[in-house]
């Protein structure tokens, strides 16, 4: 097994190890790829064969110093935690590359001038693993903010370039997608505009605005950087394989494990609760079948673990407020459970492109969730002159559109363990604090058993 953290190795380092025939014996790494986290055991498969770090993906294309490794990497389930982000910082007193104004500052005109100070412009970052995204309000947009409180007086951040910041989002398992991006400005979409996309394009696309942005690049990666970043991508399956109660997730007739997730069939709507199946398949809320065969198993640990499972699939939630979903049908309450948004059989995505509103957003924010450090936004629809307060406009940044603010989407819910904080704004900070969110939220009175057993099986994926 490698070092849990080899990943924070300076990839010049290693590539002289590499070129001395160490450590590796060659370019891939071992496959899968195992590395321990706060629960067990998290393992990424590649169905490329192995993990070249000889790929476009671990190369400096930009003018900082970032590669995509920086950001995404595999002992986080290939995003970033604020304990890599505080290891790094404290090896480098924050000049390692993931240190820069342009998106990991709170402000990019933020002091940044002594430890001391850069302590204070990365504590988004720091404290949650937050990158800043700057957008401006589109040309046609069908509201304006109004006013803004921001902790941090930024100039740069106003009513026409407001900044969210939110967590980067997983290089792995994204054969799972139905949109890239948190809201969905990376998409392309296929012949069915919000049920098919091109997948290769939209990961093409993000390669290179991430290299022109987040990298600071000058020079657009080169078709073959580009195709060996997508392809590397497209692997890559990252889950749970290990964890430290419960013993093998493959263990007496279970599926856990990252190989089984390879297996998974998928494609756009295939289990669509909202009818967009092109099979027409009906929609099948027993999303997650991993660990039924645990149910009667002799250890309390794999029981519960079991348990969770059946009431992700079929605890029922009456649903309310949720923009995307009670408005698009017209109805206050649909009765549904955790599948009905995470519906992509054994991955937990959206089968479906669609953002939600759900709540994460809301100011005030839910007493499970910690906001503090973001700002507020105050946006008033020019048709209705209805006014909400949110810390990120969400897909309204991109649409354009009032029924858009606050809308996300949901990530795949693989390798979860390795990853924390949750939701887009790192406002989770355990799966504890995800799963009394919910049950706040919908007013659920899960019981203190219902929520470990919940844990349980989330902490497993």
């Amino acid at each position: 097994m490698l070092p849990h953290r080899w990943t924070t190795i300076p990839l010049s380092f290693v590539a002289v190890l590499l070129g001395a025939g160490a450590l590796f014996g060659g370019k891939f790494l071992p496959n899968p790829l195992k590395t321990s986290d706060s629960s067990g055991v998290l393992a990424t498969y590649s169905t490329a064969g192995g993990i070249d770090i000889n790929n476009a993906f671990f190369q400096d294309l930009g003018t900082n110093g970032r590669t995509c490794n920086t950001c995404h990497i595999s002992s986080s389930a290939w995003t970033i935690t604020p304990a890599d982000v505080r290891a790094k910082f404290d090896a480098t007193q924050g000049t390692d590359p993931i240190f820069r104004t342009n998106d990991g500052s709170n402000c990019p005109s933020a002091d940044v001038s002594s430890v001391s100070s850069r302590r204070q412009a990365y504590s988004q970052l720091l404290t949650k693993g937050l990158i800043r995204v700057s957008e401006s309000v589109p040309a046609n947009a069908e509201f304006q903010i109004i006013t803004i409180q921001d902790p941090y007086n930024c100039p740069e951040t106003n009513a026409a370039n407001p900044a969210m910041y939110r967590r980067p989002l997983p290089a792995t398992n994204l054969n799972f997608l139905s949109t890239i991006m948190w809201d969905g400005r990376e998409t392309v979409f296929g012949a069915i505009p919000g049920k098919s996309i091109d997948l290769n394009q939209s990961l093409t696309n993000q390669a290179i605005h991430a290299t022109s942005g987040h990298a600071q690049g000058t020079v657009q990666p080169t078709p073959q950087q580009l195709s060996q970043i997508v392809a590397f991508e497209t692997g890559l399956f990252t889950a749970q394989e290990n964890d430290q109660h419960a013993g093998s997730l493959t263990a007496q007739g279970a599926q856990g494990g990252p190989v089984n997730l390879s297996q998974q069939n998928t494609f756009v709507g295939i289990n669509d609760s909202l009818g967009g199946d092109p099979t027409g398949a009906t929609f099948d809320p027993n999303v997650f079948m991993i660990y039924g065969a645990w149910a009667n198993a002799g250890s309390p640990h794999r029981q519960s673990i079991a348990r969770g499972e059946d009431l992700f699939n079929n605890l029922p939630i009456p649903i309310t407020g949720v923009g995307g979903l009670n408005d698009a049908f017209n109805q206050p309450v649909i009765v549904g459970t955790c599948t009905t948004c995470h519906d992509s059989p054994n991955a937990g995505n959206h089968s479906f492109s669609v953002p939600l509103a759900i709540g994460t957003t809301a100011y005030p924010a839910m007493p499970a969730l910690d906001v503090a450090g973001l700002p507020v936004y105050t946006i008033q629809c020019n048709t209705t002159g209805a006014i909400v307060q949110v810390t990120d406009p969400g897909r309204a940044m991109i649409s354009g559109k009032c029924k858009d603010i606050g809308k996300l989407k949901g990530p795949v819910l693989r390798g979860l363990a390795a990853r924390a904080p949750y939701f887009h704004n790192g406002a989770a900070v355990t799966l504890d604090d995800a799963v009394n969110f919910y049950d706040q939220r919908f007013n659920l009175n899960l019981t203190s058993q219902q929520k470990a057993d919940l844990v349980a099986f989330l902490q497993t994926l």
